[in-house]
Parts: structure tokens; sequence; C-alpha cells
């Protein structure tokens, strides 16, 4: 792909993006707009704005590399992306509206009336939102470096630098016009190469049927191993080899590989023939992460399967990002309007990223070689089409990506940037909420420098299984169980989500099974993390019986009755 327009494209993205947080700052003037653009955004700006947000690295890149490992079982992904909204519109916009909360440490407090509760909640808003970010830093520093070569670090810091600009510069409000610009850029992004890629393929006499059959180079390719992997062969299989495989060194020799497991080490180079199968890899990278990204296609486990369903459909009520994005609409009745509209935009954009996957399979089947599944999306157009007409659609999906790392990052920066503002600093003004943006931005920042990379729909499916296992819990017994009392509410969130960030951490960083079922549970503990906190939550309230808070009554109508019945607490808007 041509480099000029590969950087044309992300300039542009950058500077559409301050000027449109421009428009913003220049209505954003009190605290109650930094925070939840003072609760006047309509239902169809917001859903824009929380499906921009929403559609993050994962969806944009990382789905379509899943796919293109594990075949159609990752449009589970998809799946419990979007029925995720169905269950929060069901059982929490509106209520969660009525709360009249700024953040969700907010609601845990004025639920429970307990600060040991809220701080608890803060702590896990902070875990969960840098657990978050980090894939979308890594992302962007994915793309620059596939599209141009730059150090994978430049990305990272370009798409922090702005975001923390636009966050500290107008808070919600201007991001709310930012990220429901972005949604449409990323449709369109992903939409109109997917047109030309898909007549492509139906031209030049491409299988019909990506999956029905193992991937197969369609020419001869050289494959350049980044990092030492294992490869899998079911036969055996001729190849040239620059490099190490199985510890001995060749220079340009041709060899056949036997049936059964090779380790081809960093750094080598293999040449495969038309019509070679592509090897099962398990390389250093993605050992540490789930089965999703590592598993040959057909051999992934079925309760990492349930897993993953629980993770997505769970643990978007919990997700920072995307419940202060409900404190912002006026009325329950405008929260879940909102919701059926994100509904539909977000499901429309679930129909490209597997298609981009399928072709993949078909047209760059060694990125499963080399270990940069997440890079098939950017790398389809010049491999299909080529030419002029590859390089601007080439363009127009790089500028799309990172709109979906600015949007995302933005959401989750709010977030962050009013719980820290609230619950770390001395005020809860204007000038601290700026202090917030950029503390929750800099520590992600530097781990996603200083971690290896992750592959990134999975690394974003950890946040969603402890987001599943400590807030899920909280806000649907915090809405509709009056018995929920302080201790059971903060048992549950140690005991669900605490397990879970404990799985999470030895998934990522060691030591952990590397395969079967002990593997599974770890990767996706959202499977038995969430029953133990839904479990932990009930039995510990019923256990404090006298721990119910003496306004519950009050606090349950409030969040259940029309705002004109209920009443609403009232916030002093700050313009300091």
């Amino acid at each position: 792909m041509n480099e000029s327009h590969a950087v044309a494209a992300v300039a542009l993205v950058v500077v559409a993006t301050a000027l449109v947080g421009a428009f913003g700052l220049r209505v954003s003037r009190t605290t109650s707009d930094f925070y939840v653009a003072s609760r006047t955004v309509g239902p169809r700006l917001n859903a824009a704005a929380i499906s921009g947000e929403y559609l993050s690295a994962a969806s944009f890149l990382g789905i379509a590399g899943l796919v293109l490992v594990q075949g159609p079982d990752m449009l589970w992904y998809p799946v419990g992306y979007t029925a995720g909204y169905l269950l929060l519109l069901i059982f929490v916009a509106a209520p969660l509206r009525r709360s009249g909360a700024y953040t969700l440490p907010d609601f845990a407090e004025a639920r429970l009336a307990s600060p040991g509760v809220r701080k608890l909640a803060s702590g896990f808003v902070v875990g969960i939102g840098w657990l978050y970010l980090m894939p979308q830093l890594q992302g962007a520093g994915l793309t620059l470096k596939v599209l141009t070569g730059a150090p994978g670090t430049l990305g990272s810091v370009i798409v922090a630098v702005v975001v923390v600009a636009n966050v500290a510069a107008g808070g919600m409000r201007s991001i709310t016009f930012v990220q429901a610009f972005q949604y449409w850029l990323k449709l369109t992004a992903l939409l109109v190469p997917a047109l030309f890629l898909v007549l492509a393929w139906r031209g030049d006499g491409a299988p019909t049927r990506a999956f029905d059959e193992p991937a197969a180079f369609r020419e001869q390719r050289t494959v350049r191993v980044q990092d030492t992997v294992e490869i899998r062969l079911a036969g055996p299989l001729a190849v040239t080899v620059h490099g190490r495989v199985d510890g001995r060194p060749y220079d340009g020799d041709r060899i056949s590989l036997t049936a059964g497991v090779h380790t081809v080490e960093a750094g080598s180079r293999l040449r495969l023939p038309a019509g070679a199968p592509v090897p099962a890899a398990r390389g250093a990278g993605d050992t540490a992460l789930s089965d999703s990204a590592s598993a040959p296609q057909g051999e992934r486990p079925l309760h990492a399967t349930y897993g993953l369903i629980i993770a997505t459909f769970l643990g978007t009520m919990g997700l920072p990002h995307v419940v202060v994005r409900f404190y912002t609409s006026p009325n329950g009745v405008a929260a879940r309007r909102t919701t059926v509209v994100v509904l539909g935009l977000i499901g429309a954009f679930y129909l490209l990223p597997p298609v981009y996957g399928a072709l993949a399979r078909m047209y760059a089947p060694e990125l499963v070689l080399t270990g940069n599944t997440d890079a098939a999306v950017l790398l389809l157009p010049d491999r299909m089409i080529g030419g002029v007409g590859g390089d601007l659609l080439g363009a127009l999906v790089a500028g799309g990506a990172f709109a979906a790392f600015l949007s995302t990052a933005s959401g989750l920066t709010v977030a962050l940037a009013g719980v820290i503002a609230q619950d770390a600093l001395p005020s809860r003004g204007i000038r601290h909420f700026r202090v917030g943006a950029v503390t929750a931005m800099a520590v992600p920042l530097a781990a996603s420098v200083l971690a290896g990379r992750l592959p990134i729909a999975d690394a974003v499916g950890l946040a969603f299984a402890v987001s599943a296992s400590s807030f899920c819990p909280l806000l649907v017994l915090g809405i509709w169980w009056r018995r929920l009392t302080p201790p059971g509410a903060a048992a549950g969130m140690l005991v669900g989500g605490g397990s879970a960030l404990a799985a999470v951490s030895v998934t990522l960083v060691g030591p952990h099974p590397a395969t079967g079922v002990p593997h599974s549970l770890l990767a996706w503990p959202a499977l038995w993390s969430v029953p133990l906190a839904f479990l932990t939550m009930i039995l510990v309230s019923l256990a404090t019986p006298g721990r119910v808070p003496p306004d519950t009554d009050a606090v349950l109508a409030r969040f259940h009755l029309p705002e004109e019945i209920g009443g609403g607490p009232g916030r002093k808007e700050n313009t300091a």
C-alpha cells in the first residue's frame, strides 16, 4: 500500500476529530457539561455517539482476525456485543438514567449509601477502563506499523495526545459530537471497501465457501515469521527455508516437513507453494491468551464459547464508557429510545467484519503464521485489488481504524477522568477533571508501550469478563432487588470481579496451563465468576438484613418511576 495515502488518511481523521471536538468545546461551560453533557443529548445523537465509542479496535480489526483463524465460531463476538445492549435496554438503561448519577461509583453510593462500596466501584472502573484502553492504543500502533512501517509506539502516542486534548478541552459535550461523527466514518470505511472487495472476489473464480475446506495459499508466497512459533501439520509439507526450523539452520534449502509439530524460530522465512495448506500456528505472542486466537479451527472448547457468550452479553452493562452515556439522556424514556437506535446501528456495522475475515482466509492466510491476524482488514484492499484503487480503499480503511481507536479511547478517558476527579482528587471541578483525563491515559499508554502486543479482540474480551463479574450483579440487583446490602455488594464485587481479574492477570502474565480445560476457564472466567458474584452478593445480603439502607424504598421508587413522579437528585453545576 502507498504509505503517503495511509498517512494522509490518518492525518485527515486526526484533524477532523480536532475540529469536531472544537465545535463541542464552544458549548462546554459547566461541570455538568464536562461530565454528562448537562443531560441534554437526544436519542439519535446519543445513539450515534454510543455506537462510535463502542465499536472499538476489537470490532474494527479484531473480529475479522478471529474469523480468519477460527471461522464462523467467532461470530459469537458481534452477536454478544450487540445482544449486550438488549439486556441493558431491558434491565438497566432507564433506571440508571433516573438515578441522577454521573458515574458508576455515584450509582453505587446513591443506591447503598456506602462510601466503602463507592471506593470499591471506583477501583473496578479504573481497572476495567485501563484494561480496555490498552488494546485501543496497541491497535493504533499496529495500524501505523503495518501501513507505513513507523515504530509501533507512534500510533499509540498520537491517539493518546489527541484524545486527552479533546477530553480535557470539552469533556463529554465535546466528544459526543466527535464520536457521532466517527461512527459514520467507521461504517463508511468498512462498507465501501467491502463492496469493492466482494466484487473482486466474485470476478476471479475464488471459492464461494471459505470455510468448507482447510485454508490454503492461492499462490506461491514467502512468509517471514516475526516471533518464534510452533506449527502443526496434518501431512507432509515441502517448503523453502531461510532461517531455523526445529533447531537446524537453513539457507534457502528446500525441505520436507513431516506431519506433526515443528518449531520455526523468529526471523525465519518460509516460501510455500501455491495450494499448500496453511499450517496451524501457535506462537509465543498469543499462547498467553484464550483459545480463540491460538487453537485451530474446530478445536475451541464448548465451555470457552459459553464463557465468551456470558462475558459479552453481561459485560456491556458494566463498561464504564458505555454506562456513563446513559447519564447524558434527558430522561428514562430517551435512554430507552437511545438503546433501541444503538441496537440498529451496531447491528448494521457488525455485518461487515465477518466479510473481511472470510476474504482474508482466502487472500491473506499467511497472517495466521506471522501473528498479524489483526491486520487482515488493513491488508485486504492491496492484496485483492492493488494499484491506485487498492491504495485509496486501504487509506479509507486506515482512517476508519484510527477513528475506532480515537472514539473508544475518548469515551473511556471521559469515564475514567470523571471517576478519578471525584474519588482520587480533592475537587470535582473542571480543572481536576482535566487532571483526571491525563492520569486516565498515562497508565495504559505506558503499559501499551512496555507490554507485548495482545490479540485485540481477546484483550477486549478480558475486560468484558471483569465487567460482567463485578458491575453486572451490582446493577441488576441494585436496581431490582431491595434486600441488597452494602456488605453483600462489596463481597460480590470482590469475589466475582476479583476472581475474574485474577484469572485475567494469570492468563496475561502466567504461569498458567497452556491448554485444556484449566486454560479455558482462566482465559474466559465469566462462565464461573459471574454466577459466583451473583451468589455471593445474594447470600451475604441475606445474612446481613440489618444493613439494608433505610431509604431503599425511596431510592428504588426514583429508579423506576417517571421523572415527573419519582423526582431525581439535582446537582449544582459549576462553571469554574
